[in-house]
């Protein structure tokens, strides 16, 4: 229900007051509630206020101190003090644009002494400012500061667009730093891992030659001892004819057959046991007249 008034008296409604005068002149404040005026004797109601809170947002297009203009949105919570509500009824014909004008006053003194990216960081000390300045000046009229927000801060277009760039450019950077520190490490980890395998794998040919000796001179003991008058040459020589025909062998199972020239014959096995037992006896005498 709104507030019910006639001549003779009327309701006010809560978060309300009445401004009540005689004869043209402020008498009293009226509290919520049903009230009888006597308009013989000049009393009336004069006004009403309302005591809720009211916002009020204001635009306000400025200049940062690096040249960069921009619009600030803030927006105002303010109410009428029921103790003061006449000198917010008499002082004051637009109490909205009275704080619009020193919102204008006070952002326009601040911001051209802060950069783009202070004004970000300090939007809330700007707001307090406000804030400081309105509870002064509008507390003598009878109103009451809630609070002042800062909402939005908007650059012109073309400066959001050239911070959204460098942004980007920054992201960019940072993240070919990591993909190349990413590949750094896969190409350490890549050598290591060759290495290690490389070293795995020279152990295993390693204990390969030394099964193949092993048995090798097993095999030459075992055939000396059965067969009497064999010598350990001889021994040898059968085991790699042997070998030979089993490459041999290999080669004409294996599925990626290539064309490989070899001559062929026994004579030829003889031949290349002797060039192997030359060249380890001139290793060997080498090593002896260094010494």
């Amino acid at each position: 229900m709104g507030n019910t008034n006639c001549m003779f008296g009327g309701c006010i409604e809560q978060a309300s007051v009445g401004v009540v005068e005689r004869w043209g002149r402020f008498e009293h404040i009226a509290e919520p509630g049903c009230h009888f005026y006597n308009p013989l004797a000049g009393q009336w109601l004069a006004g009403v206020l309302s005591t809720r809170i009211n916002s009020l947002d204001v635009k306000i297009e400025t200049k940062t101190k690096d040249n960069v203009f921009v619009q600030l949105v803030c927006s105002i919570q303010y109410r009428v003090v029921k103790a003061s509500a006449d000198d917010a009824f008499y002082e004051l014909q637009n109490p909205k644009e009275q704080i619009q004008a020193y919102v204008f006053d006070v952002v326009r003194a601040l911001v051209p002494m802060m950069t783009l990216d202070a004004l970000f960081e300090q939007k809330g000390e700007v707001a307090k400012s406000v804030l400081e300045e309105l509870e002064k000046v509008m507390g003598a009229y009878g109103y009451s500061i809630e609070h002042i927000l800062m909402v939005d801060i908007i650059p012109d277009p073309s400066v959001r667009k050239a911070m959204n760039e460098i942004n980007a450019a920054q992201r960019l950077q940072l993240a070919s730093v990591y993909k190349g520190e990413a590949e750094k490490i896969l190409q350490v980890k890549r050598a290591e891992a060759e290495a290690e395998s490389k070293y795995l794998g020279g152990v295993g040919v390693a204990r390969q030659r030394q099964a193949i000796t092993d048995g090798l001179r097993e095999n030459i003991l075992n055939f000396s001892d059965k067969v009497v008058g064999t010598s350990a040459k001889e021994v040898m020589d059968l085991i790699m004819i042997t070998q030979y025909f089993d490459t041999i062998r290999d080669l004409g199972n294996s599925s990626k057959n290539t064309t490989v020239f070899l001559p062929h014959g026994p004579g030829h096995v003889r031949d290349i046991s002797d060039q192997i037992r030359n060249g380890l006896m001139e290793a060997a005498s080498a090593q002896v007249s260094d010494v």
